[in-house]
């Protein structure tokens, strides 16, 4: 099914119009489905980027810079993030034993959980590109990586 059926728009100004409302639309759709895997847990896709980050520095720990610069979210908040997985158990804040001025944050065993429970979530991205060939894939990862300089 087209864009232009799907969202009933006759027609685009241009190729670019029609290639900005796409990624908009596909955006958004990523976002709903993420958001549906979330939603009795919980926890937001923001929150899931950030703990996915930790898992990936574990055991060792990660400051607040490193999440800033890893997350995929740029508006994202990312010590309020911080700050609410905390308080559910999903992550530990310690003093940082080099720099007393820096924070360590730790993903905690129940944060490991968790990720380990959404695991199923990366299935959920192939069944989103199920339409797509390997070959489509590669182009379109090239191309998006293109695009974002």
């Amino acid at each position: 099914m087209t864009l232009e059926s799907k969202i009933q728009q006759a027609k685009f100004k241009t190729p670019q119009h029609k290639l900005g409302v796409n990624l908009l639309y596909t955006s958004h759709l990523i976002n709903y489905l993420l958001h549906q895997q979330f939603k009795d847990l919980e926890i937001t896709h923001q929150q899931y980027n950030v703990l996915r980050i930790l898992r990936g520095q574990h055991p060792k720990p990660c400051n607040l810079k490193l999440i800033k610069e890893r997350i995929i979210d740029r508006m994202s908040d990312a010590s309020r993030i911080i700050d609410k997985l905390i308080v559910k158990g999903f992550v530990e804040r310690k003093e940082c034993s080099s720099d007393r001025r820096n924070v360590d944050l730790l993903i905690t065993e129940k944060g490991l959980k968790l990720l380990a429970s959404l695991d199923h979530v990366d299935g959920s991205f192939h069944d989103l590109f199920k339409n797509l060939s390997k070959e489509d894939i590669k182009t379109l990862n090239n191309l998006l990586d293109k695009l974002h300089g």
